[in-house]
């Protein structure tokens, strides 16, 4: 398996880093918070100016026809800004929409329509053409236009503008990613195939480390800077040893989350037999590097890291938020140990 990326890809993570850089900055991501955590602008230029919205979906689909290496790097892109943008859900939902022709794909892919996903809490009771059940925690489902509902292997794509669709925006620590519940009461339904719902969660969680990857790159840059400017006993604190040994610890974990995001992804393009722990690994290694990051963050860049006016708080709160989604990081390594010792066995 090659890791190396290609000067296309290279391409890509420019053009990415440069939108996200001009476009989600502090102020437009903050004004999002305040309007209910989207903003609807940039998603708009992300999707219809850059045509990333499809950059997972075939060409004959409407998509870029790239893979999810490419969707990695973009994915990186938008957490190293903590974009205020709906990328998480847009994936899963996109991903499982991919070969559905009644799906509303177009519109999703052109940023016209929002797609998200959530997982079923307690019960589903389904049939050919409805669903009833409750989704907690869904990822910008206060805005979304369609939901991803998935239940273990089953899966159903819902409007939520249509009957039996109830929405209860839900607050919580993360508002550049707002959630919402909802409820489902004899909702029309089109059911997914298996094979979908298992890309859409691969998906998901890829998108998940990715974001965290980038999390921790711009923690890490800020910190450092700030290391460097914040004097103490007449010197900058960036030159204490402990200081030193802290912040080149933090280095390695996000050179190796790195490596875990290239393997998921590769994994995950090249369907490989252990793209399941790949992804596993990604999202459980990633997480935790990003938390550690955003911890010392915090704690380094002293009084001023604890104000609301510094974006400390918008890294911290949204590592503790990807640590939570989608599985705690040791029930995926209970997966990844679980994988490893029956390929043992």
């Amino acid at each position: 398996m090659d890791f190396a990326l290609t000067d296309e890809q290279r391409m890509i993570a420019d053009t990415a880093n440069a939108f996200f850089a001009e476009g989600a900055t502090s102020a437009r991501t903050r004004a999002a918070m305040d309007a209910g955590g989207l903003d609807r602008e940039l998603w708009r230029a992300f999707c219809g100016e850059l045509g990333l919205g499809g950059i997972a979906v075939p060409e004959a689909r409407g998509g870029a026809g790239l893979g999810m290496v490419e969707f990695a790097l973009v994915a990186m892109a938008a957490g190293e800004r903590v974009a205020a943008i709906p990328l998480l859900g847009h994936i899963m939902a996109t991903r499982a929409m991919r070969d559905d022709a009644r799906a509303p794909l177009a519109a999703c892919l052109a940023g016209d329509a929002i797609a998200t996903a959530g997982e079923a809490d307690g019960e589903v009771i389904a049939d050919d053409s409805s669903v009833t059940a409750i989704a907690d925690f869904v990822p910008h489902g206060a805005v979304a236009d369609h939901l991803l509902l998935l239940d273990g292997g089953r899966g159903w794509r819902i409007a939520l503008g249509g009957p039996g669709v109830t929405v209860e925006p839900r607050a919580t620590m993360d508002a550049t990613r707002p959630y919402a519940r909802i409820a489902l009461d004899r909702a029309p339904a089109h059911t997914i195939p298996p094979d979908a719902v298992r890309q859409a969660r691969a998906a998901g969680l890829l998108c998940l480390a990715a974001e965290a990857t980038g999390g921790t790159q711009a923690a890490l840059d800020a910190t450092v800077a700030y290391t460097l400017e914040r004097q103490q006993f007449g010197r900058p604190i960036g030159s204490f040893q402990a200081i030193k040994h802290r912040l080149a610890d933090r280095k390695v974990d996000l050179e190796q989350a790195r490596s875990a995001i290239y393997w998921a992804a590769c994994s995950l393009d090249e369907g490989t037999s252990d793209a399941g722990t790949a992804v596993h690994a990604a999202k459980a290694f990633c997480a935790d590097a990003f938390t550690r990051m955003a911890a010392d963050m915090l704690q380094l860049h002293g009084g001023i890291g604890f104000t609301w006016e510094h974006d400390t708080h918008l890294y911290f709160k949204r590592a503790r938020a990807i640590a939570a989604m989608m599985g705690s990081s040791a029930w995926h390594r209970e997966q990844v140990a679980a994988a490893l010792l029956d390929r043992a066995a």
